[in-house]
Order: structure tokens, then C-alpha cells, then sequence
């Protein structure tokens, strides 16, 4: 028989709004760049120096920021008309300050769940801004613990299941990234729910990992406590 102890479950997307706002966010960049160069230009140019820098800046609205300043001054040989760097910075405030309001269903879920397992938030991005968004969605109560990471990869899983759950092998991972939220849980020793989102960012995308015993793709977050509890 199967024993599931502790679930987690993935913030950005999952729970809340976030790519959406980062497509406006982009848009509006692309409109203030675009005597500097066509769309495809300014999109590659910008998608390049943000995946460079994830390493240095991390996941989040800051880093995106960032990216967008030393993206504009690239274009422009650092000749960057200080109006946009002023729109730049105006933009991701925005994104920082941006209300948060929780997805459809996901408050039942997680009240379901919550009666029988123990919640774990696993989720990536700047530290200060996700414990705002949390705050701000009132669904804190709902976890017994929160872990706001650099990376999610099979280690940072096996971790978090053993230092909050029973390990692993008895735990569930969902989400709606396919690359940070379900193959690195599967490869832990998760199981791991696929939960889709419109928009996803081209870094969070990979294939699905068809056939496998662990792994399943729901329709949305209200599938999931049942899910679960089918697991056993």
C-alpha cells in the first residue's frame, strides 16, 4: 500500500498569477526598445541575457529587471535614453508591488489537503518578494513550512520531503513547471502532478515523462487532493 504523508505544492502559477504579469512586463520593454531593434531581436537579445545571468540574479522580478536594463543598454551600445531606464525601473515595480489574488480553487485544495497531509510551499524566486506574495494571498496558514529556493533539482526535494515529511518516497510534488516542479521530484523519488498554466516560460518547459508510474498530468489544482488520496 501506498503511504502519502506530505505534499508540496509549487507558488508562481500554481497558486497565484505570475507569468502573465512577466508577458505584460515584457511587452511594455519591448514597445520602449523598439527604435533599437525589430521584435525577434529584442526578444532574443533579452531572453540571452536572462538566462545568462540566472545564476547571478536568480529567479524573479528583480532579476528580470536587471536583465531588462543590461538588455536596453546592449541594444543601444550603453547610448540608453535615461527615460527608459527610468520606465524600466517603473515596470518592475510594478511586477513587485502587483496584488496578489489566489487562482481558482486553489484555497478548497489546499484546505483538503491540508486535513490530511502535510503542506510543504516549495518555490523559486527572490526571497523578500515571495514571502510578500505569500502573505499577501492568505494562504500561509495553510503550510507547515515554506521553501523558498534558488534551484529546485532532486536534491533540493529530497531534502525538503526529509527535513519536513517522511522523505520522498512518500510525498507528492505538484505544479505547473514541467522542469522544476515534476521530473526533478520524480527523479527524488516523488510522485509528481503536472497542474498547467496558459503561459509557461520557454526555461520551465521540457517533455513529459510519458509512462511514468509517478507522474500524472491533472487538469487543475481542484483534481489534486483527490489525486492524492487515490495514491493510496
Amino acid at each position: 500500500m501506498t503511504t502519502i504523508t506530505t505534499v508540496g505544492v509549487d507558488a508562481d502559477d500554481t497558486l497565484w498569477h505570475c507569468e502573465s504579469l512577466f508577458r505584460l512586463s515584457h511587452q511594455r520593454f519591448i514597445d520602449l526598445l523598439a527604435e533599437h531593434g525589430d521584435v525577434d531581436t529584442i526578444e532574443a537579445q533579452l531572453t540571452a541575457v536572462e538566462k545568462r545571468n540566472l545564476r547571478v540574479y536568480g529567479y524573479g522580478a528583480k532579476g528580470f529587471t536587471l536583465s531588462m536594463i543590461e538588455t536596453a543598454l546592449e541594444l543601444t551600445d550603453g547610448r540608453v535614453d535615461t527615460r527608459v531606464i527610468r520606465e524600466i525601473l517603473a515596470v518592475g515595480r510594478e511586477m513587485l508591488t502587483e496584488p496578489i489574488e489566489p487562482l481558482p480553487g486553489v484555497e478548497k485544495a489546499l484546505a483538503t489537503l491540508s486535513e490530511h497531509y502535510r503542506l510543504i510551499l516549495v518555490t523559486k524566486g527572490d526571497l523578500l518578494h515571495q514571502e510578500q506574495k505569500l502573505a499577501s494571498s492568505g494562504l500561509g496558514d495553510f503550510f507547515v513550512a515554506v521553501e523558498i529556493v534558488s534551484e529546485k533539482d532532486a536534491g533540493t526535494y529530497r531534502r525538503v520531503f526529509e527535513r519536513y515529511g517522511t522523505g520522498a518516497e512518500q510525498a507528492v510534488m505538484a505544479g505547473n513547471s514541467m522542469r522544476s516542479d515534476v521530473l526533478p521530484a520524480l527523479e527524488a523519488g516523488c510522485w509528481g502532478a503536472l497542474i498547467p498554466y496558459p503561459l509557461v516560460w520557454a526555461h520551465e518547459a521540457a517533455e513529459a515523462p510519458v509512462g511514468h508510474a509517478r507522474y500524472a498530468e491533472l487538469a487543475n489544482i481542484g483534481e489534486l487532493p483527490a489525486w492524492v488520496d487515490s495514491l493510496r
